[in-house]
């Protein structure tokens, strides 16, 4: 026979309907003081570059055909990324590179999935990279 569990005591956090957290959970959690800002910086450039993927239609089968694609979007979070890198490349050390590397293709994928193609520097992004060919 299992022996019933104690009920926790409500707290704040009960009453209100928000999730009260898991203990484990918070034992896996680190406190955002703790992270060094490269990995934020990463971390966001990373994020920005797979959301620019996806509303290029990359992730797709057939991005010629995705139905995901929407290169308003995609503008959007390719400006921001380019922005970010623009911004910390200093920052980034051995990570600048690769970071540079994927906007580039991100950029040069907008400009093929373009029906009517930006000039060379009105691109996405292209304000704070210079012009992308």
């Amino acid at each position: 026979m299992t022996e019933p569990q104690p009920t926790p005591s409500p707290n704040a956090s009960d009453l209100l309907g928000e999730p009260v957290p898991d203990a484990d959970m918070e034992l896996n959690v680190r406190e955002l003081a703790d992270v060094p800002s490269v990995e934020v910086i990463s971390r966001a450039a990373v994020m920005l570059m797979s959301a620019a993927a996806e509303k290029l239609g990359l992730a797709a089968e057939d991005p010629d055909t995705a139905a995901e694609r929407d290169l308003d979007e995609a503008r959007r979070l390719i400006t921001a990324l380019a922005g970010l890198v623009t911004a910390s490349v200093e920052y980034l050390g051995p990570h600048a590179g690769p970071v540079r590397d994927g906007l580039q293709t991100l950029q040069r994928a907008f400009r093929e999935a373009s029906t009517h193609p930006d000039a060379p520097g009105q691109g996405p992004g292209e304000k704070y990279t210079g012009p992308v060919y």
